[in-house]
């Protein structure tokens, strides 16, 4: 079994930075970090040239990466080559996510996700279903002509068992009485998005066991003076987890500082909602049969609409200090340590911490990627 020790990067925690730790890992786990120097004999040291090691960034709502869109590809490969991808941006845990279509193509990739879990295929944790049980008055980009109501048969579907995690997004108003508490006592985690629910609705589903919210602020209700919304519902909840596109562009900085300072860091988590071009060398891809194309740093459809994002974990993690004046702690709880918890896999990842999997990305003076590590194992890639 290997035993390594890295030396030379400040370690960030939780509760602090270490500025001339040895971080010690042994097979895929961290078993501790100690004074640089004082590291047993035992362990091989390796030496990084100054920036920061961090737990490697956890992101929840991948739709697609390296000229790969999920719902182009729904297999195994397709889900290699987005996690692939991704991980050159730090990303050594994701959860491809499948944007509204047919029930035999959400059948396609839980099936094709279940057999990449049962290979232990890197940085997969699950899948997640965004749609189509969502509401068409705020579809977005998705084809609300694949938009479905949940029934018997959708519930057995999405509740099937699972070797990791799974995550889907609906709108809670048009979610049958019972379907969140069935899904979410399943081991579904539920999270509302693309909904006009309002903020009685809302807080109804936070008490069914609605876990988290799809991108906040973009296709969802408003925070107004009388009429509170989604936004206020989620901002008030501290038990649900929230998601932040933060490119500048799908939501202003200004708003998104308002939040943090409503709800806190805790239970905000950075997605990028990336779409193909991420770690990919095309900018335009086909999306349910419209053009889509790179502008101004994000991806649009024909009339403009938003399509997900070009944005990679990395830059979303520089965008969070340069943009909403995190520290790097507070950035990498966002980027790592929230979305564990809201994957409920806290226990397992997502924090600098002995006894926890060794996934780590060590970032350079500049914030880029220069190395990742997912359960011990190091790539050179980076950005």
């Amino acid at each position: 079994m290997s035993r390594i020790a890295l030396v030379g990067a400040a370690i960030v925690q939780p509760e602090g930075v270490i500025d001339d730790g040895a971080l010690l890992i042994e097979g895929d786990r961290i078993i501790d970090i100690v004074p640089r120097g004082s590291q047993p004999g035992s362990f091989v040291e390796r030496t990084l040239e100054g920036g920061w090691l961090l737990p490697g960034f956890i992101d929840t709502q991948v739709n697609g990466g390296g000229d790969i869109l999920l719902n182009d590809c729904p297999d195994v490969e397709g889900l290699r080559a987005i996690a692939t991808a991704h991980r050159r941006f730090g990303t050594t845990g994701l959860l491809p996510t499948l944007i509204s279509d047919d029930a035999a193509i959400v059948d396609a990739v839980i099936a094709a996700g279940e057999a990449a879990l049962a290979q232990a295929m890197p940085g997969l944790l699950g899948v997640h279903i965004e749609g189509p049980h969502l509401n068409p008055a705020k579809k977005g980009i998705h084809d609300a002509a694949k938009f479905r109501v949940i029934d018997r048969h959708v519930l057995e579907r999405l509740t099937q068992p699972t070797r990791g995690r799974r995550i889907v997004t609906l709108a809670p108003e048009l979610a049958p009485a019972g379907a969140i508490r069935a899904l979410s006592q399943a081991g579904v985690i539920v999270a509302a998005g693309h909904s006009l629910a309002d903020y009685n609705q809302t807080v109804m589903a936070l008490a069914q066991g609605l876990a988290g919210f799809t991108h906040l602020f973009n296709a969802m209700t408003q925070m107004g003076s009388r009429e509170p919304g989604m936004v206020a519902a989620a901002l008030l909840d501290r038990t649900s987890h929230v998601g932040l596109i933060v490119d500048g562009l799908h939501v202003h900085p200004a708003a998104l500082r308002v939040a943090l300072a409503a709800r806190g860091v805790e239970g905000a988590m950075l997605v990028t909602d990336a779409m193909p071009p991420v770690g990919g060398e095309r900018t335009r891809f086909t999306l349910m049969g419209q053009a889509i194309q790179v502008v101004d740093g994000t991806c649009r459809g024909p009339d403009g609409t938003l399509a997900g994002s070009a944005l990679s974990m990395a830059q979303a993690f520089r965008n969070a200090m340069d943009m909403l004046g995190c520290s790097i702690v507070e950035a990498s709880r966002m980027a790592s340590g929230n979305p564990a918890r809201f994957l409920r896999l806290e226990r397992e990842t997502g924090m600098v911490a002995p006894g926890l999997r060794a996934d780590l990305v060590h970032l350079d003076a500049q914030r880029r990627v220069r190395a990742t590590w997912i359960a011990g194992v190091a790539s050179e890639a980076g950005e």
